[in-house]
């Protein structure tokens, strides 16, 4: 992805209000902010453009992050209608000039969805978009527009099309990391959010007494396990895909079962703890 300058106006000076959002040389626009200022995004000049949207919380049933894509030629108009659904909390919307026809925030909707599918980070609550067929030259266009929207997104908290493998390669100072107990390892990469624990790695099969007292990582595995991201392999479990936690901590707490350090859990490939390599001059 190119490098970019990005323009962010807080509309009241807060950063989690109203926020726009604009990247050099680009004719689209990003308009974000909480659902408690719903009416204040609608009220918006922008939001009478087409355009797509992202209607972003949690899901109140699996606990996961969720997100509705959607596109409009009015966003204004339609983003009303999905004021019955209550998992989202943070919207934003991305329109372009007045070129930005219905065939192409359809064509948009539809790659968004296929794309957020793919990268598995949040809930769908709509699978299947409309898409569109464009001439060649068009989707061109639109295929370009999409590499914009996704370096605003992230910018704006929306992570739901962010590659776990693209993040680990974001952060490449410490390199491989390892996480070993009981003859099972696991190996994971640093990340900007924390960490990513890879496919293959393992995890003890049964928790610790501490998890009693600190029940957030038997929470977290069980619903790994739900998930199908923590599957039993015999006497232990195995990650079948790559994981990204909140922390070093977050990750060894998962993999040991209970409570861990993840500063002195986590190793590299010359035996040097996580908190030697961080304090390293």
């Amino acid at each position: 992805m190119a490098s970019a300058t990005i323009k962010l106006f807080l509309v009241h000076g807060d950063p989690k209000r109203l926020r726009t959002a604009e990247l050099s040389n680009w004719n689209g626009k990003a308009i974000a902010g909480p659902r408690s200022e719903f009416d204040s995004l609608l009220a918006r000049d922008e939001s009478e453009r087409s355009g797509v949207y992202f209607l972003t919380g949690v899901d109140p049933e699996s606990g996961r992050g969720a997100v509705y894509v959607g596109e409009a030629e009015s966003i204004r108009d339609r983003i009303k209608s999905h004021l019955a659904k209550d998992f989202w909390n943070h919207v934003v919307f991305v329109v372009g000039n007045e070129n930005l026809t219905k065939a192409h925030v359809r064509y948009l909707e539809g790659r968004l969805i296929e794309q957020a599918k793919a990268v598995g980070r949040a809930d769908m609550k709509n699978a299947q978009g409309s898409g569109s067929r464009l001439p060649e030259s068009d989707r061109e266009d639109m295929e370009i527009f999409l590499e914009k929207i996704h370096q605003l997104l992230p910018v704006l908290g929306v992570e739901v099309f962010v590659p776990v493998a693209t993040v680990m390669m974001a952060t490449d100072d410490v390199g491989i990391l390892t996480c070993e107990i009981k003859g099972l390892k696991a190996t994971g990469r640093l990340t900007p959010n924390g960490m990513v624990v890879m496919a293959g790695s393992e995890a003890v099969l049964t928790v610790r007494p501490s998890t009693q007292k600190y029940p957030w990582s038997l929470e977290m595995r069980q619903r790994l396990k739900a998930d199908g991201a923590l599957v039993d392999a015999g006497d232990h479990l195995q990650f079948a895909r790559d994981i990204e936690f909140t922390s070093p901590s977050a990750a060894a707490a998962v993999i040991h079962g209970g409570q861990a350090n993840g500063l002195t859990s986590w190793k590299n490939a010359k035996g040097r703890t996580l908190k030697d390599l961080e304090s390293a001059p």
